[in-house]
């Protein structure tokens, strides 16, 4: 299959060529050429568009149950599945090709993963943590977590997911919003001896270890214990973003959470929650400017499930872009971050994120210049999940 008259976009340099063509070779990009097809080839012609890498969220729970406190821990695993896989196909429509989900009831992720992976269903690339863990009284509490108190438990929950397929390990080290009367921001959670835990167990599988975070203080040990990944950063400062970048560490900003007031009216979240994200929103966006100062490699995350609508915005994946430029993030810093940056993350470097012979055929196409508007990307007229076409002009 060739995909024809598109205009190329390089996420790495922000260059541009018109008049292109890309074979699709199975699940992979084959031959890129200047031109028309061969003669007599299968042709998808997108009118002149702009074909780049399909998008990554790396935060992302596809079995979230709005608001949080009615997530029943027993729920049929069919039932948490059949929401996850229309949170993935609604993901998927809008131009994210790949999630990494950093927490899922049942570790639904890992199965929908394998019924991807098996042709059974079309939706994006799935990079799991199976199911979060976290201290009982954290704030993993009541969604259906694993729970670990003590360094041994900690490895021990954490080496149990990792043996069940997880990509990488999700751990809470200190508090958040969903439950603004219970939990504080500047608190830590966890012990260094369980972030070390979680850490060891991540390493002997050859992963790494994702922290929900609010603080400095909490963020600061979790480096030293070897965490590679934090989400949120709400409360971050100048010399923690600072050694963020030092340690090369990721930063997932989610700043949908807290600049969403409206849609979390819409989906019944506490007014306490809402009010208390809304206090810390400006707190918020200057932490995620600290992040870019200091040269901290930012990914995209959206908390919520990318593909719904949100605010005006198309999707919840591009008001998150929209917010990241807010904060400083050049237009083709944001499409990095979405792209080239969540593969490196993701330990998907040289499989997706470009677009270049051998890589996956993870594609969207957009109609005009992403840089110079950003919400393009929130109207894919073409959707490719390696290789299988999922919307097309």
């Amino acid at each position: 299959m060739w995909l024809t008259d598109c205009t190329l976009f390089d996420v790495r340099t922000g260059d541009a060529q018109a008049g292109m063509s890309l074979n699709v070779d199975g699940s992979s990009i084959g031959e890129v050429r200047h031109g028309d097809p061969p003669d007599g080839a299968e042709v998808i012609d997108l009118g002149g568009a702009t074909l780049m890498p399909g998008l990554i969220s790396c935060h992302t729970h596809l079995s979230i149950v709005f608001p949080l406190s009615e997530t029943d821990e027993r729920e049929n695993p069919a039932l948490t599945a059949f929401r996850a896989a229309q949170r993935a196909k609604d993901a998927l429509a809008a131009g994210v090709t790949t999630v990494r989900c950093v927490h899922e009831q049942h570790a639904v992720d890992l199965v929908l993963r394998d019924a991807m992976q098996q042709e059974w269903f079309l939706g994006p690339r799935i990079v799991g943590a199976g199911q979060a863990v976290s201290t009982p009284e954290g704030h993993g509490k009541g969604v259906g977590c694993v729970y670990a108190e003590g360094e041994a438990a900690f490895f021990d929950r954490a080496a149990e997911q990792l043996e069940a397929g997880a990509d990488h390990i999700k751990i809470f080290i200190s508090g958040g919003l969903a439950r603004s009367d219970e939990e504080d921001l500047d608190a830590s959670e966890m012990t260094a001896e369980e972030m070390r835990g979680a850490v060891r167990a991540a390493e002997q599988h050859g992963k790494y270890v994702v922290a929900h975070s609010g603080a400095p203080r909490a963020i600061q040990m979790a480096l030293e214990q070897g965490v590679r990944s934090f989400e949120h950063v709400y409360l971050l400062d100048p010399p923690t973003a600072a050694l963020v970048a030092e340690r090369g560490a990721f930063i997932t900003p989610t700043l949908c959470v807290t600049h969403s007031p409206d849609f979390k009216r819409a989906n019944r979240f506490p007014t306490a929650s809402i009010e208390k994200s809304a206090q810390i929103a400006d707190r918020h966006m200057d932490s995620i400017r600290y992040a870019i100062e200091a040269g901290v490699t930012l990914v995209n995350g959206t908390d919520f499930p990318p593909g719904a609508p949100i605010d005006g915005d198309a999707t919840v994946v591009v008001r998150e872009m929209s917010l990241m430029a807010q904060a400083g993030l050049s237009a083709l810093g944001v499409i990095q971050a979405a792209t080239v940056n969540a593969a490196k993350l993701c330990g998907l470097k040289g499989v997706t994120g470009v677009i270049a012979p051998g890589m996956a055929a993870d594609l969207i196409a957009v109609r005009g210049d992403p840089t110079a508007d950003l919400r393009l990307l929130g109207q894919p007229t073409f959707v490719m999940a390696q290789g299988r076409v999922a919307k097309c002009p």
